[in-house]
């Protein structure tokens, strides 16, 4: 089934992404919770449309992303755990404390946009993690925990 997606769906696509996706997946999942809509011809008309009127804009917030992208590509950040005298953090650092650091520093990033190669951090050490500015603009971002 043809589905135009309302939203960011992990693993799926980004808004305004034409996909094709299994019968149940579109009726059971996407659709009730107003993730997506059939791909109609009336419905693929009026897609159309938007995303013409919606090109200009888009180009205007990549371009700004890039601007940020530019700015925090040589950033590193420092972030403070409690651990033991061998170098264990208790409990973990995750997307939440890597996002408040960012935030510190004066850009507006939401944790969701943040994607740590290791799953969960339990160690002192340098990291580094993949920041989403924009559905086309990432940017590295070096990270060092260390011991409160």
């Amino acid at each position: 089934m043809e589905i135009i997606l309302k939203q960011d769906v992990n693993n799926l696509g980004s808004k305004d992404d034409i996909m094709t996706v299994k019968d149940g997946y579109a009726r059971n999942f996407l659709i009730p919770r107003g993730l997506a809509t059939v791909a109609t011809t009336s419905a693929l008309k009026v897609h159309a449309e938007n995303i013409k009127q919606r090109a200009h804009k888009e180009i205007k917030v990549k371009e700004e992303a890039l601007v940020i992208a530019e700015k925090m590509k040589g950033m590193k950040l420092t972030i403070g755990a409690k651990t033991s005298s061998k170098g264990k953090i208790f409990g973990s650092v995750n997307t939440i404390q890597i996002a408040e650091a960012i935030n510190a520093k004066g850009y507006n990033v939401e944790r969701k946009n943040i994607l740590i190669k290791d799953d969960l951090i339990k160690e002192v050490g340098n990291y580094t993690a993949k920041v989403k500015l924009h559905k086309e603009v990432s940017v590295e971002i070096a990270f060092e925990i260390i011991s409160e």
